[in-house]
């Protein structure tokens, strides 16, 4: 009995830990705005700000660099994800010094209701309208890169909204539902018990990406509405998402203004860190290309 009793506390600690390690601020994946605009002013960027808005009975948390006015290129993180991976972007002064850049905590990460679920990808783009709106300049491009999840929003925003996107850079995008991966594992750690034992991030991660495929097999006819120019970047070693997707793309994107895919050989899934001026480069390449289209 006495044995039984201590295996039972074993238990309970080992679970406490767990959950405790599982709730700690380290996995949560955000830093706050005091963390980021430290991080900002060690790199070398003074002009650094933040900013918060209400939309639909969602609070919604951005940082922003640069002069508001210029052209906009908002960064959309993927899943898990929030506005901090976004960081090193933002403090490329050469970058801000041409286009104010915005990185926004999507729904339900970062400051933007943590732990809150949107599943749905066409909500998550009128939830950033928004952003498009407040700082979009008539006369100036706006330009989404988005990595990941955020590769299949940022088409899903130019699709629902035409006139405020005047560019795409797709960074390693997962757009191709026949590509989705189905892990026989998700739908069951969305199940109440493991949904209490999950960091906040990995389960709003998991219940957005569950209807990710049925959300991209619903825009396979809306592709053909994007006409603005699309950059894909796209690793040929990614093991979360299959290299095929930059095929998808070329085959869909058949009304694109400007369409170039760049295949990063031996390059994996982090290609939005690991070539991190690549990545600035086909933003500036975007911004100073002819803007006789832009509305």
């Amino acid at each position: 009995m006495l044995k039984m009793k201590k295996r039972y506390a074993i238990a309970i600690v080992m679970c406490s830990v767990l959950f405790v390690t599982c709730h700690s601020e380290f996995m949560r994946f955000r830093k706050n705005d005091d963390k980021q605009r430290a991080y900002l002013l060690e790199k070398g960027q003074t002009d650094v700000n933040f900013g918060s808005y209400e939309v639909e009975g969602r609070h919604i948390h951005y940082t922003y660099s640069g002069d508001v006015g210029q052209p906009l290129v908002l960064m959309v993180h993927g899943s898990p994800g929030s506005s901090d991976a976004m960081l090193d972007y933002l403090a490329d002064t050469n970058l801000t010094s041409q286009a104010l850049l915005v990185a926004v905590d999507r729904p339900g990460f970062g400051y933007s209701d943590f732990g809150k679920t949107e599943r749905s990808l066409v909500k998550q783009s009128a939830l950033l309208r928004p952003l498009l709106e407040k700082y979009r300049v008539q006369g100036k491009k706006t330009i989404l890169v988005g990595h990941s999840y955020g590769g299949p929003l940022i088409c899903r925003i130019a699709i629902d909204f035409p006139d405020l996107v005047d560019g795409l850079v797709i960074v390693a995008g997962s757009i191709d539902p026949a590509l989705e991966p189905q892990y026989w594992w998700a739908r069951p750690l969305d199940w109440w018990i493991f949904r209490w034992m999950a960091p906040g991030a990995f389960r709003v991660s998991n219940q957005e990406i569950i209807p990710l495929k049925k959300d991209l097999e619903e825009m396979l006819p809306l592709w053909p509405k994007i006409t603005c120019p699309v950059t894909v970047l796209q690793g040929t070693k990614d093991k979360l998402v299959a290299p095929g997707n930059a095929e998808f793309a070329k085959k869909m994107l058949v009304n694109s203004r400007d369409l170039k895919i760049e295949m990063l050989e031996g390059d994996d899934h982090f290609i939005m860190w690991s070539k991190e001026a690549l990545v600035i480069q086909k933003i500036v390449e975007m911004l100073n290309a002819d803007s006789v289209n832009v509305q």
